[in-house]
């Protein structure tokens, strides 16, 4: 994508999905980057900590987050949803 170096698209299940060449989906990094106080390079760079991804590999994600966050986060809710109906809470206990 050019305008978003970095970032493929996949194909699955649930439908077509942005990830890193090479690396997670968008999702997997934005659930991380989004938890982060302050946001910007101060975030991206604890990401890449958190995640062993490296710095630019964190920004492609953020850039693409940012742009895209409505849709990235509707896959972050999807997965929870779907990880809430495989395991429910009484049998998490």
């Amino acid at each position: 994508m050019d305008s978003h170096p970095g970032i493929v698209f996949r194909s699955g299940p649930g439908g077509r999905r942005a990830g890193l060449a090479g690396g997670p989906d968008v999702w997997e990094v934005a659930r991380v980057l989004r938890e982060i106080e302050p946001a910007g390079e101060e975030a991206i760079m604890k990401t890449s900590k958190l995640t062993g991804l490296a710095i630019p590999q964190s920004r492609a994600a953020a850039n693409y987050y940012y742009e895209f966050a409505g849709e990235v986060d509707a896959w972050i809710a999807e997965v929870d949803r779907e990880a809430e109906e495989a395991y429910p809470r009484r049998a998490r206990r």
